[in-house]
């Protein structure tokens, strides 16, 4: 085997990228190590270009088993399936990362491919996206890179960052509650650490990286620019900034598609419409920076219009929120669930019971448009993780609030950040359930128009550029495809707890998303103050229609008794009471979910089976077996004691069946519990005149 490491200390730890030639057919390979964690990066651009309107990147990270040294999937399978959410995740990380760095005229495909081959402590995040980053550099694929990352950890919150010269180009922030100061904070620190990693990836690529291949930009049919100047250009405003409010960019797109098919029919149209989308882009810029203006007539920092409802859908539902901010309307549906009703995960990286989960859909009629039906995508699992990380912190624990927690939200139309609009939904839902969540969560998407300043113009100097810019609140359509930043901010009163930030450009520099979150944070509380306009605080009770939960506790050693061989008691208390489910956890708590009450005759049960008898406690029991010695008399649930001859009455009694009978209803009191729990009880003590003489 060939190999030529390299290696750099990152964290304390080191980094080591090994070219060999494992996977030499790839046009581009590295093995990254760090600490005992393995992942083999590779990348491969296709021959031939693919028709359409994009540049046709795919990024897959694979997860095998054997990598964290098991044996999973059904009894008959033993392969792995698709991909568990965390690899889909973990696989936009990158994508988001390098995406903004190749050239977008670019048609041929491009597919990077993270396979995780062995998964120890080290991080998995860095090495996907340095690795990618390096078989990119040193391959002929032609790329704008490289860029590094950085993972940061603490107990406030989980940062991942990556960035390229001094510039952010990806943010992923899970958060608890952190103020905004303390991640600028961390922002800052972590372009540090990138830089060092950048240096480092430079020199590598500088050594081994082949020639880039050359994909020349297609020139536009002559005569294009020249039919666009003199029937476009003077209405472009007029479709884009209306005085209707509402951009037209759909009926310029049809005017001069028409135009251009009817002076060009042989010509490019792809092209053309490209050409279209780039004047628009440019118009969008330049009055934005220039005019602060936008499409819809709104200021730079105004959100729009706002509404916040509470139920309303039906009363079968446990709690359910709909939120609108402007034209994208999010309908949030909770649902509670017993313990019984966890999630579990047995992933290659993490196992675990999820209690709370947040899923999203997007159903094609939100953007006026048709498709499939069904399913899941990678855009949808990423926006309801993200909602999910967001309404995280504000959970109660489970000692609290003992249920299963899934919020659904319904994505009915879309205009801009529907997975912010989740947030606010779901936090409505979640009040009007009952879930005593810590506190309510909103959420908000900016945006940002920048551009390098023209000779002459007085801008601001980030780094080596001179740069034009202003940062918009809340982006809706053409501001969300033509900006250079999806910038979501989700958060408290108190603080941030879920951050996600897309880019188009190469970076973002410090100084502007100082200036994002500041103007996220305003928004972000005129959008609670709607929210706690609509319902102040959770409600006091959950939903009639939700399952009831009671808790109880046992010793260790009587989960046994409760459980009984093979689950026959357990079973048997499900039978007699009709509860839903039983959860035993190795502590002891035991938690019971029913409807009608049912799970507070399962808690009864499960009491008397376990509880503690004391000597001189009193009760009402029932007369189950006569014997010459006495009676058995049981006093709650199944639990027996015996009654001595000598302790039925005050007078001598010679034969116990002629003043006690089977089902017979007597007053007892416990005199004595013995070593082994048996129980010693009596009736004249409790009542000297209840049995009487007979004459």
């Amino acid at each position: 085997m060939k190999s030529k490491q390299y290696t750099l200390e990152v964290g304390g730890k080191t980094l080591t990228a090994e070219f060999n030639d494992l996977a030499e057919q790839a046009h581009g390979s590295v093995m990254m190590r760090y600490d005992n964690t393995v992942v083999l990066a590779t990348t491969v651009i296709s021959k031939e270009e693919k028709k359409g309107d994009f540049f046709p990147l795919t990024v897959d990270y694979e997860e095998k088993f054997y990598a964290a040294g098991k044996i999973s999937g059904g009894k008959y399978n033993k392969r792995e399936g698709r991909p568990s959410d965390e690899a889909i995740l973990s696989g936009r990380i990158v994508d988001r990362t390098i995406r903004p760095l190749f050239d977008q005229h670019i048609r041929n495909e491009v597919q990077v491919i993270l396979t995780v081959l062995a998964s120890g402590e080290g991080d998995l995040h860095i090495l996907g996206v340095i690795g990618a980053s390096l078989a990119l550099g040193t391959s002929k694929i032609p790329w704008n890179g490289p860029a590094s990352c950085i993972h940061d950890v603490n107990p406030n919150y989980d940062l991942v960052a990556c960035g390229k010269d001094g510039l952010i180009n990806m943010i992923e922030v899970a958060g608890k509650e952190v103020d905004e100061e303390i991640v600028n904070k961390a922002l800052v620190n972590a372009s540090v650490e990138i830089e060092k990693i950048q240096s480092w990836q430079e020199e590598i690529i500088k050594e081994i990286g082949k020639t880039k291949m050359i994909i020349p930009k297609p020139e536009l049919t002559a005569g294009t620019e020249e039919l666009f100047n003199v029937e476009i250009t003077n209405k472009l405003g007029e479709y884009i900034f209306g005085s209707i409010g509402k951009d037209r960019m759909g009926e310029i797109a049809d005017i001069w598609t028409k135009l251009f098919i009817e002076k060009f029919p042989e010509g490019n149209l792809g092209l053309a419409q490209e050409f279209l989308d780039e004047k628009i882009n440019d118009l969008i810029h330049a009055e934005a920076i220039e005019n602060e203006k936008r499409p819809d007539g709104r200021k730079m920092d105004e959100i729009r219009p706002l509404f916040a409802k509470v139920g309303g859908i039906s009363p079968i539902l446990h709690g359910t929120g709909t939120f609108y901010r402007g034209a994208t309307h999010v309908l949030s549906v909770l649902t509670l669930g017993g313990p019984g009703d966890v999630q579990e995960i047995d992933g290659m990286e993490i196992t675990e019971a999820k209690r709370f989960m947040h899923h999203y859909n997007f159903p094609p009629f939100s953007t006026g448009e048709t498709g499939r039906v069904g399913g899941m995508n990678r855009r949808m699992i990423g926006h309801g993780a993200l909602a999910e990380k967001a309404l995280l912190p504000i959970i109660p624990a489970k000692e609290l609030f003992p249920y299963t927690i899934r919020i659904v939200s319904e994505a009915f139309s879309s205009n801009g950040s529907t997975s912010m609009g989740s947030v606010c939904g779901s936090t409505l839902a979640l009040m009007d359930g009952g879930v005593p969540i810590k506190a309510p969560v909103a959420g908000i998407a900016s945006g940002l128009m920048m551009r390098e300043a023209k000779a002459g113009v007085m801008g601001k100097l980030f780094g080596k550029k001179n740069y034009e810019y202003k940062v918009l609140t809340d982006i809706q359509g053409p501001e969300d495809h033509h900006g250079d930043m999806d910038f979501k901010v989700a958060g408290t009163r108190q603080g941030i707890t879920a951050i996600q930030m897309d880019v188009k450009v190469n970076g973002i520099p410090l100084e502007i998303l100082k200036e994002a979150f500041e103007k996220a944070k305003l928004a972000r509380f005129q959008i609670l103050d709607l929210i706690e306009k609509e319902i102040t605080k959770p409600r006091e009770k959950i939903s009639p229609n939700a399952p009831e939960i009671v808790m109880t506790a046992v010793k260790q050693d009587q989960i046994g008794l409760v459980i009984g061989t093979g689950g026959k008691t357990i079973k048997e208390i499900k039978e007699k009471t009709g509860v839903d489910d039983i959860t035993i956890e190795d502590d002891g708590t035991i938690f019971i979910t029913g409807k009608n009450g049912t799970a507070q005759k399962a808690k009864e049960i499960i009491y008397n089976m376990t509880r503690e008898y004391k000597a001189g406690e009193r009760f009402e029991g029932e007369v189950t077996k006569i014997t010459d010695f006495g009676a058995f008399v049981r006093i709650a649930g199944s639990t027996e004691g015996l009654v001595h001859v000598s302790e039925i009455a005050t007078f001598r009694v010679d034969r116990v069946s002629d003043y006690l009978k089977e089902g017979m209803k007597v007053p007892v009191i416990i005199r004595e519990v013995d070593e082994r729990g048996r129980l010693s009880l009596s009736i004249k003590q409790v009542d000297p005149n209840f049995i009487k003489k007979k004459a």
